[in-house]
């Protein structure tokens, strides 16, 4: 069975795309109770399909990078913006605070009912798809930062500029 669990986030994302934030937080239940503990998400096998909406049939980009620690599930990926017209129109989406969230798929491998409350703990599953979402369900995930490719530039053009002055 697939299943969907959808977090709270405040998204952005830069002109070449890249978005990293923490998909599953450690220590807290969604608001449908579930906790997944560190450790569940095993060897997760990258890149992870970015969908939008957890719609197979959209997706924007990809996730290369999927660590736990001890805050939770943190990710780093791409949306194919300037590669496929729907990244791009989610960026835009993202921009606008439209789009303000992150859920993970996943299929449960083992879980248990959680003791003198509603949910679920979840110890083992297999990841599928990370999304962004407009209205997720989880406070704690967040997109906590987004490189921006136009300040980067920026930066090595000032880096330059400073060594032909130094150099003169």
């Amino acid at each position: 069975m697939f299943e969907r669990l959808e977090f709270k986030g405040a998204v952005t994302v830069d002109d070449t795309g890249t978005i990293t934030g923490l998909a599953w937080p450690f220590g807290s239940p969604d608001r449908v109770g579930d906790v997944i503990t560190k450790g569940a998400f095993g060897s997760i096998r990258l890149p992870v399909p970015m969908l939008f909406g957890h719609d197979p049939n959209d997706p924007v980009g990809t996730w290369n990078e999927a660590v736990e620690t001890e805050a939770g599930l943190e990710v780093k990926g791409r949306l194919l913006v300037g590669e496929l017209a729907r990244a791009d129109e989610v960026r835009a989406l993202v921009r606008s605070g439209a789009v303000g969230g992150l859920s993970i798929g996943f299929s449960t491998k083992a879980a248990t009912p959680r003791q003198g409350a509603r949910g679920r703990t979840i110890t083992a599953l297999d990841l599928v798809e990370i999304s962004l979402v407009t209205v997720p369900s989880h406070p704690g995930a967040r997109v906590r930062s987004a490189k921006s490719g136009a300040a980067a530039i920026q930066l090595a053009e000032a880096i330059h500029r400073a060594a032909l002055a130094l150099s003169k």
